[in-house]
């Protein structure tokens, strides 16, 4: 009877203990990602507002020039890298790295602001940080296990991948439409799932291990995906084209 009530205890404390952990852990993904995010928007505004830096990736024709790609397929690259190098690199290499990713983003990102309005893309920027924070909310707050969600999600995000990948030789409107629509749909569950998931990883990681570093650095690069990927499929639905 001792023995079942100590290991009782046990478990109760365990528990307890997880759940700060957990807390302490998301707060500092989601520090990092909106250190990313700010970023990211920074270099792209800076970049569409001064017509020198962006002759540096696109011609007089308006075509992008070798620069232009390399800094578009970059951020692949990295993302790449961070993912296979993660066992390898040093928490203080993830994050160079990392913020390296966040101002490469930007410099790709900044033909949005060439493309739309500034005020739509504010709007969509406010309507998708609502959407992420709702999900995000109910990612953490549920008791329903997302895993099966998860993989539909994933295997979604497949299916847009190739489809889109079609759409660049079909050149079909409807089509983007839909590859839209299902976007803004897989980047919605996707935000709850990963915030769900990061919470059980955070609830199993030791405050201030460098293994607890690296992995906060890889959970904020998952959920800034999520967000940018929401944020653009997004755009194509409320984006005032210039």
């Amino acid at each position: 009877m001792n023995n079942f009530q100590e290991q009782n205890n046990f478990v109760i404390g365990n528990r307890s203990s997880a759940m700060p952990m957990a807390r302490t852990f998301l707060a500092g993904v989601f520090g990092w990602m909106f250190l990313a995010l700010g970023i990211t928007a920074i270099t792209s505004w800076l970049f569409a507002s001064n017509p020198q830096l962006m002759s540096v990736m696109y011609n007089a024709q308006g075509g992008m020039t070798i620069l232009g790609w390399v800094v578009m397929l970059a951020p692949i690259g990295f993302v790449i890298w961070l993912s296979a190098g993660f066992n390898r690199m040093s928490a203080s290499t993830m994050v160079l790295v990392f913020v390296a990713y966040s101002v490469l983003m930007g410099m790709s990102l900044s033909f949005i602001f060439l493309a739309f309005t500034g005020a739509s893309i504010a709007t969509t920027f406010l309507v998708a940080s609502g959407m992420f924070g709702v999900m995000a909310i109910m990612g953490y707050t549920t008791k329903t296990d997302l895993t099966k969600f998860g993989s539909i999600m994933f295997m979604g995000l497949i299916g847009i991948i190739i489809a889109s990948v079609v759409n660049m030789f079909m050149h079909s409107g409807s089509m983007d439409y839909i590859i839209s629509f299902l976007g803004v749909l897989i980047f919605t569950g996707l935000s709850a799932y990963d915030v769900q998931k990061l919470k059980r990883i955070g609830s199993g990681m030791a405050e201030g291990a460098e293994n607890t570093r690296k992995m906060t650095i890889f959970g904020a690069l998952t959920l800034y995906l999520d967000f940018i990927n929401l944020f653009l499929f997004l755009l194509r639905f409320f984006g005032n084209r210039r």
